[in-house]
């Protein structure tokens, strides 16, 4: 599990200014600080542009478990193809959104 320490260099992603976030950013942004149990972070510290894989080393794995919960939440599919192109809250909530449309 990915787990960011106030000593780590990935610690620093949070302490910029985050950009402004839309209500399910900022959800998508609990789930993964729970799922994941990140630490020293709250959903109003999260940067919604943070590159998930490359600043936090979330692997395969943790975007598996937060895919699942997004799904349910959300009463999406995500494709197994687009999980690369999840890198950051931003991408997975227009994902999300363009899934929403989709099924509408």
């Amino acid at each position: 599990m990915a787990v960011i320490n106030g000593g780590s260099s990935s610690s620093r992603v949070f302490n910029k200014m985050p950009q402004t976030q839309t209500g399910m950013e900022r959800r998508i942004a609990e789930i993964l600080i729970q799922e994941l149990k990140l630490e020293n972070v709250t959903p109003d510290t999260f940067d919604s542009t943070t590159d998930l894989v490359k600043e936090l080393g979330i692997d395969s794995m943790d975007l598996t478990t937060v895919v699942l919960v997004l799904q349910g939440e959300y009463k999406v599919k995500f494709d197994e193809d687009s999980y690369p192109s999840l890198t950051t809250v931003r991408a997975i909530a227009e994902q999300i959104r363009q899934l929403q449309g989709a099924s509408s």
